[in-house]
């Protein structure tokens, strides 16, 4: 075993279940990451989806106020907040409200997806014109807001001054030069985009620049973790975000679903093409399948933190899955 192990994070997506709501989703957000702050993870963090039927964390900085306030000590934050959905000023002043009401504890993870079709991102923007190649100097605008001496003559109140800690995030090697640039921790979304994780590690490591946050590059990878009693158990859970996966990239999103048996059996060659490609950032199985998925993921990585995900559809089954990994540490 590998000692010591790297820090452990909780990516949620606060999934809506098949016959459930969003009020239930919150609560289920809530137990994880009180659950999560009981088991030593470093932090807990909320992606912002829009439209989406099996995701509830919309209202990303409204959800994290809810959580800051039934948790004491794990970090919490947005991994992350679609900034062209939102003016700099307006994300500076929620997440110096989050810094001021939780201080010490917030993150601001920022990408530059929309986070939904394009439909939905005009519908959250009224027009378009606030298009993702405004992404690297929205982050800059935003980052002088929460600064201690910013250059602009506007303020965030509350926000000045709170220098609330940056991340990037991404998916590409875009996210990657940005973060090194700026000298920001990099979080990369391998938990469902895998394909480019090695070139742009390698791209934020070797152009990385130190800055007052950050003297050395530090990167978060996402990682699904579907941990159970028995290898046996823990793919039948897996299942229900395996469906969620095709049903999403082939057009047809929904409620996260039950697990059903022998699914993979069940689809054709190209879905199971996709789920190959991303269950390379994936460990299903026992305590000790996972913690050999893990060691090898880290090993041929060399992450500096994984930010777990795990959809799984029964909740007492997913705070066990979070439950099994903690202990490998």
């Amino acid at each position: 075993m590998m000692a010591p192990m790297i820090p452990f994070s909780i990516l949620d997506l606060s999934p809506i279940t098949e016959g459930s709501d969003a009020a239930q989703s919150f609560r289920n957000s809530l137990s994880l990451a009180q659950h999560g702050e009981k088991l030593g993870y470093t932090r807990y963090w909320l992606a912002e989806h829009h439209g989406m039927p099996g995701i509830a964390s919309a209202a990303t900085a409204v959800l994290l106020s809810y959580i800051g306030a039934g948790t004491s000590s794990i970090r919490i934050g947005a991994g992350g907040v679609m900034l062209p959905n939102h003016s700099p000023l307006v994300i500076a002043e929620q997440f110096g409200t989050l810094a001021s009401l939780y201080p010490g504890r917030i993150d601001l993870g920022l990408g530059r997806a929309p986070g939904s079709d394009q439909r939905t991102a005009r519908a959250l923007r009224r027009n378009l014109e606030s298009d993702a190649d405004q992404f690297p100097q929205d982050v800059v605008e935003l980052m002088d807001f929460m600064s201690k001496t910013p250059q602009q003559p506007v303020r965030a109140v509350p926000g000045e001054g709170l220098e609330v800690p940056v991340w990037i995030l991404g998916s590409s090697t875009f996210g990657a030069q940005l973060a090194a640039h700026l000298g920001l921790p990099y979080a990369f979304a391998s938990h469902f985009a895998p394909q480019q994780i090695m070139q742009a590690i390698q791209i934020y490591r070797e152009t990385f620049k130190p800055s007052a946050q950050l003297k050395k590059p530090y990167v978060m990878l996402g990682f699904n973790v579907f941990a159970a009693d028995t290898d046996e158990e823990a793919e039948f859970r897996a299942t229900s975000w395996q469906q969620a996966f095709v049903n999403l990239r082939s057009g047809r999103p929904g409620r996260l679903p039950p697990p059903v048996e022998n699914y993979r059996q069940k689809v054709g060659p190209a879905e199971n093409a996709l789920l190959d490609s991303v269950l390379s950032c994936s460990a299903v199985g026992s305590v000790e399948t996972v913690r050999k998925g893990v060691e090898a993921f880290v090993a041929r990585t060399g992450a500096d933190e994984l930010m777990i995900t795990s959809q799984v559809f029964d909740h007492a089954a997913r705070l066990r899955s979070y439950e099994l990994l903690a202990g490998i540490r």
